[in-house]
């Protein structure tokens, strides 16, 4: 019976969040891989108690479990959290971003209100 994966960081809410999505996806990775490993170290000491014929240690069981409930709490903490961060903008967005600020300074108000006007009339006609 491993008790170094029964460790958990019992900080309840007090635990800082991430503030990029990639660090929660990093995060939400290791404690899924902290759960299935707690989960497989259950497994593996019901399987040696069946095997055995004895019994588990209830004391080491109840540490097992709790120390799961605690990550999968933080797990759900954490996948709720980068729900609510901005998302990251793809590389067609961030494209057409810094071509309009390029192209931009180059038309007064009316010409880019011409341009912007034709583009919306090109982007009707080809979703339509």
């Amino acid at each position: 019976m491993d008790a170094s994966i029964l460790n958990h960081q019992g900080g309840g809410d007090n635990t800082p969040l991430s503030k990029t999505r990639a660090d929660c996806r990093e995060k939400i990775i290791v404690l899924e891989s902290e759960i299935a490993a707690i989960r497989d170290q259950i497994a593996a000491t019901d399987l040696e108690r069946q095997a055995s014929g004895g019994r588990m240690d209830a004391s080491w069981y109840h540490r097992a479990r709790t120390a799961m409930r605690h990550k999968k709490e933080e797990l759900a903490r954490l996948k709720n959290h980068l729900r609510s961060l901005p998302k990251e903008q793809d590389r067609k967005t961030r494209l057409k971003d810094a071509i309009i600020e390029t192209v931009r300074p180059d038309y007064n108000d009316d010409e880019w209100r011409q341009v912007m006007d034709d583009a919306y009339r090109l982007s009707c006609q080809e979703s339509a």
